[in-house]
């Protein structure tokens, strides 16, 4: 994998606490993460139907607006029983038209589960993809994701999105109960990142 000698990382995200997540990740290595808000940009529309294809467009369209080596994540949730969903569209389910609403995704999974009468354990994995690109077309894709299994109710008011249904293997708490740094040493993001970090920061 290439090594990142940059001094400046372009995040492509308008998301406050995937910025937050990246900026703590990335604290131990002298390297500046701006996020596109924070440029005025946009960030593309997501129309790939992998989490590989978001990330790469994402990262291409921050990386070719800048002229900066830029970074990107697509992840989410997939759901056993409901063959994978809402994985790619993880963040479609939660639009409303006053913005994004995840007690309403979350209440989505949960009925839709119901629905179909689902199993216990409800399984499920977050997933995460990385892509990092530099401005000379160069790549580097890597990927993580946590097992664990839905749970209802919500718990927790901790992390982001999805957090407060998902309870990873081997843990009594969901992802919404958990301290930030206890959720950010072993989630799908932290594996993706370990891979990153790595092969191109150490």
């Amino acid at each position: 994998m290439r090594h990142f000698d940059g001094e400046k990382l372009v995040l492509a995200t308008h998301n406050a606490g995937k910025l937050e997540e990246i900026r703590t990740l990335l604290a131990p290595f002298p390297v500046a993460v701006i996020s596109v808000k924070e440029l005025g940009l946009p960030v593309p529309e997501e129309t790939e139907m992998t989490f590989a294809g978001n990330a790469r467009l994402k990262a291409q369209a921050a990386c070719k607006a800048t002229g900066l080596p830029a970074l990107a994540d697509d992840s989410g949730l997939e759901v056993e029983a409901l063959r994978g969903a809402p994985g790619v569209h993880s963040a479609d389910w939660a639009e409303t038209p006053d913005g994004r609403d995840f007690v309403l995704a979350m209440t989505k999974v949960w009925e839709r589960l119901e629905a179909a009468k689902a199993p216990f354990p409800r399984r499920a994995k977050f997933c995460c993809t990385l892509a990092l690109v530099w401005p000379d077309g160069h790549e580097e894709i890597v990927s993580g994701s946590v097992p664990g299994q839905i749970v209802w109710p919500m718990r927790g008011d901790q992390g982001h999105g999805y957090d407060p249904i998902f309870r990873p293997d081997g843990y009594n708490q969901t992802f919404g109960e958990m301290p930030l740094a206890q959720k950010n040493a072993l989630s799908h993001r932290a594996i993706a990142f370990k891979k990153l970090v790595d092969g191109c920061f150490r």
